[in-house]
């Protein structure tokens, strides 16, 4: 069996993609064209070259650019299960999709409406392609204090049944002038029984992962790849074994790495750090789950024990339930 072949085989788990970031290029082209004049491209050519990123402000605008074509709950819906189809084809079992309840409110969408329809896409994901979904509630940073407080109610008062977690995403640069709503949402959050899994350590330095581990408890980091540059703070995550959710085309695609053979993954890995491979918006930047395997095979050099431990501790460190778990680790175990 070829390393590609035994990647396809591998079970895969996705733990950092968010739900408008996965919209499928033919879905976008649908909803711009259903609503002309958004700004976002009607043909193929224009939106594959729209996502070409100047760095992550320009990717940003393109990603509210997109967020706004999803105005309906029927809309939420098809897109959670057109990830789940497309991870099924690359043999994903599980994925906790990143929503961002605060840009539904600001189109106008019910808390409710939108919970049921992301009850109903989970429901549809696992009967029609055998992909659990678990949900991440996120507070895009720049939107500050009102975001925070938007995504906290709903979290709290309609969630939606698969919800395991709360997170925080957006222009990292931002978060300074809101730290304290932000606190004040985690640790109301967490009480509820929610994971902490924030976005860290993208574009930022090592301060911003150092705040989210003091702060946020955080339980799992989204990126988190500016650590090496703190030895200190390498120690506590190695010895603490947070995960963190590496995605390396991503920072690719938005300038926080200049080439992908430069990207960090190799040493993150050789520093005892727990990381797991995952694509972020994975159309947007032209990959796939199963492409950032094949770039750590491919580029870095990981052979088969490698990825297959990268695949277990995506699993392990989901919040699937433990019989899920293990059915899963037994999966990878038996391939290996």
């Amino acid at each position: 069996m070829s390393i590609h072949s035994f990647i396809d085989a591998l079970p895969k788990v996705e733990l950092h993609v968010h739900l408008v970031g996965s919209a499928s290029v033919p879905t976008v082209l649908e909803l711009s064209r259903r609503h002309p004049g958004s700004g976002v491209p009607t043909t193929e050519e224009e939106l594959r070259a729209f996502y070409v990123f100047r760095d992550f402000t320009d990717f940003a605008a393109v990603y509210q650019a997109v967020n706004a074509l999803v105005r309906e709950p029927e809309d939420v819906a098809t897109l959670v299960t057109g990830l789940a189809g497309d991870l099924a084809g690359q043999n994903g079992r599980y994925a906790e999709v990143t929503v961002t309840p605060y840009a539904h409110h600001v189109a106008g969408m019910p808390m409710r409406a939108v919970t049921e329809a992301l009850d109903i896409a989970a429901r549809s994901s696992f009967d029609e392609h055998g992909v659990r979904i678990g949900y991440i509630f996120d507070i895009p940073g720049e939107c500050g204090a009102e975001a925070a407080r938007v995504t906290l109610d709903h979290a709290l008062q309609e969630p939606p049944q698969a919800l395991v977690a709360f997170g925080l995403a957006g222009i990292e640069q931002e978060r300074v002038r809101h730290r304290d709503a932000f606190r004040d949402a985690f640790r109301a959050a967490t009480a509820a029984g929610l994971h902490s899994v924030p976005h860290a350590g993208e574009m930022t330095g090592p301060e911003t992962v150092w705040e989210v581990v003091g702060h946020l408890g955080a339980e799992r980091i989204g990126h988190g790849i500016s650590c090496l540059d703190d030895p200190r703070l390498v120690a506590h995550l190695r010895e603490a074994q947070i995960p963190l959710d590496v995605c390396p085309t991503s920072n690719v695609c938005t300038g926080q790495v200049a080439r992908i053979a430069e990207h960090p993954l190799p040493r993150l890995l050789g520093e005892g750090l727990f990381v797991t491979l995952n694509s972020d918006d994975p159309p947007m930047f032209a990959t796939t789950l199963t492409g950032e395997y094949r770039i750590a095979a491919d580029v870095f050099g990981l052979d088969r024990a490698a990825l297959a431990a990268l695949a277990r501790n995506a699993v392990t460190a989901s919040y699937l339930g433990s019989a899920a778990k293990r059915d899963l680790l037994a999966e990878i175990d038996a391939l290996a």
